[in-house]
C-alpha cells in the first residue's frame, strides 16, 4: 500500500465483508431457504425431455414430479438444520456499534471515535425502519409484506433475519 487512503480503503472492505455483508447473506437465509420447496439444495433428476416417460409424469402430476426431483427428506432435514443454525443469533452476541465493556480501551480518542460510530449505527437502524414504513418507496416489503431487516445493526436472540454481530467483542 502506498498511502493512508489505500490502507483505509482496504480496511473498510475487510470490515464490510466480515460484518455487514456476511450478516446480510448469513442471517437472511432462513426466511427464504427455510421451506425447502422454495430453494431445494439438490436435484435428483434432469428436466425431462418431451416424449419421455418422465415428461408424461410431469404433465400428469407436476407437483409429484417436482417432489420426486428435489432434495430427499433426510438431506432436507440436514440442510434445514444447518440453515437454522447459521441464521440464529446467540443470546450473548454483541452487535456492531456496541461493546460488552465500556472500558475496552484507555485511549480516549478511540472511545470518542467509537461513540460516533455507534451513533451512526443507531441512525442507520432508524433510517431503515423509517423507510420500511414509507408506502411511496417501491418494493420495501414485497407481496408478503416482509420488511427489509437484513442490515439492521441490532437483533435479539434467535431467528430474527437482522443484526450485524461485532466480529470481536472485548
Amino acid at each position: 500500500m502506498n498511502s493512508i487512503n489505500e490502507l483505509v480503503e482496504s480496511c473498510s472492505i475487510i470490515i464490510w465483508l466480515a460484518s455487514a455483508f456476511h450478516a446480510a447473506v448469513n442471517f437472511g437465509q432462513y426466511p427464504y431457504g427455510g421451506l425447502i420447496l422454495n430453494r431445494p439444495t439438490m436435484t435428483r433428476r434432469l428436466i425431462p425431455e418431451k416424449g419421455t416417460k418422465e415428461y408424461e409424469e410431469m404433465e400428469k402430476d407436476d407437483q409429484r414430479a417436482y417432489l420426486r426431483t428435489i432434495t430427499p427428506k433426510t438431506e432436507a432435514l440436514i440442510d434445514l438444520t444447518v440453515i437454522e443454525i447459521l441464521s440464529r443469533h446467540a443470546s450473548d452476541e454483541v452487535y456492531l456499534g456496541k461493546r460488552e465493556n465500556d472500558e475496552w480501551t484507555a485511549d480516549e480518542k478511540a472511545r470518542v471515535a467509537f461513540k460516533r460510530f455507534a451513533k451512526k449505527m443507531e441512525d442507520i437502524e432508524k433510517k431503515i425502519e423509517s423507510r420500511n414504513k414509507e408506502p411511496d418507496l417501491l418494493n420495501r416489503t414485497g407481496p408478503v409484506k416482509m420488511p427489509y431487516t437484513l442490515l439492521l445493526p441490532t437483533s435479539g436472540e434467535g431467528l430474527t433475519c437482522r443484526g450485524i454481530p461485532n466480529s470481536v467483542s472485548i
